[in-house]
């Protein structure tokens, strides 16, 4: 089969598409680069089965021709990042909610299979954990940016299911709990690439607010693994599945272990929300997914713990070379990108 991957140059769409392409199938993807790599389509050039085209996912006539020439489309473009969605709320809104919704208007025109990424940030200040896929949604007031991503994905969800009710169009929504691996940049306020980074010259390791904000983190193997598989199984149409890790950690536990890991010098220097971002700046404390559903239908689990998952970063990451020789054991030779 043939697969559209919207948004498919940034970090999870990339691993997404070797995921595919590893298997036999083919691939193309349709990216502006607005937040994606060349550098990720550059790796995947070559390979068998595999197309590209550079272009905006609003652009309709190109997007209609390409929905045309698939049998799946697995929409990722979207804005990413706190930082950009706290300074571009508008950007944020016409992207996630328009693109979305011409993807879902042209897949059913061909009865095309779509799979639509949401996001753990729907569940806004919910305080019942972990969080379910029924769970009522609580997200902040409109007067504060930060909630425009939660909200115009929240919304992204709804009208994939209408489709699904209403015009019969096979949709499945996952809500992706932060997905990390090789490859990913902090260009866009994604917290464990920064840190390693910073831990890796030496600098000052910035975290956001009082640290105690709590998250579970994803190794990206398993999160495409488990998108794949959902596409493929016919009783995930017209749900919506959690897909993530379940280690929960803090923010200030995760600067230490990343010292730890890379054997860094660094400090931890603490910063306020109202510096790092706005006025006012609204976080959601913590973020644990219940996998009961995606675990009972494909067979979901974590396949490395956040310290492996930490490894493998900090070993690809390209000052790699300045971490100390511990990483070097029979453990991190196992581990995979």
């Amino acid at each position: 089969m043939r697969h559209l991957i919207t948004g498919g140059a940034g970090f999870i769409g990339c691993h997404l598409a070797q995921a595919l392409l590893r298997r036999g199938d083919e691939v193309l993807i349709l990216d502006d680069l607005s937040t994606g790599s060349s550098e990720n389509l550059e790796r995947l050039k070559g390979k068998p089965g595999f197309r590209y085209v550079i272009d905006s996912v609003m652009n309709r006539p190109v997007l209609a021709e390409l929905v045309d020439q698939c049998g799946m489309v697995f929409h990722l473009a979207a804005a990413v990042g706190v930082r950009l969605i706290v300074e571009s709320p508008v950007r944020t809104i016409e992207t996630n909610l328009r693109a979305t919704e011409l993807v879902l208007e042209l897949a059913a025109k061909k009865g095309k299979k779509v799979l639509i990424t949401s996001t753990s940030e729907v569940y806004g200040k919910s305080e019942k954990l972990p969080f379910s896929e029924g769970d009522d949604l609580l997200i902040g007031p409109p007067d504060k940016g930060r909630w425009s991503y939660a909200c115009s994905k929240a919304v992204g969800e709804l009208l994939a299911l209408a489709y699904w009710r209403e015009k019969k169009l096979p949709t499945i929504v996952v809500r992706l709990f932060n997905t990390i691996g090789p490859g990913q940049t902090g260009h866009y306020g994604m917290v464990v690439p920064t840190f390693v980074r910073q831990a890796l010259a030496g600098e000052p390791i910035t975290v956001f607010g009082d640290g105690t904000q709590s998250r579970c983190f994803g190794w990206v193997g398993d999160v495409v693994n488990a998108m794949v598989a959902l596409s493929d199984h016919p009783d995930a149409v017209g749900k919506v599945f959690n897909i993530g890790g379940n280690e929960e950690i803090t923010i200030l536990e995760l600067a230490h272990r990343v010292i730890k890991l890379t054997g860094s010098r660094s400090t931890i220097r603490m910063i306020s929300y109202d510096q790092a971002y706005e006025s006012g700046f609204e976080d959601m404390h913590r973020r644990i997914p219940s996998l009961e559903r995606v675990r009972g239908l494909i067979g979901y689990k974590s396949t490395k713990t956040l310290d492996q998952i930490l490894e493998a970063i900090i070993r690809s990451h390209p000052d790699s070379q300045a971490k100390p020789s511990h990483l070097m054991d029979s453990r991190a030779s196992e581990l995979g990108d």
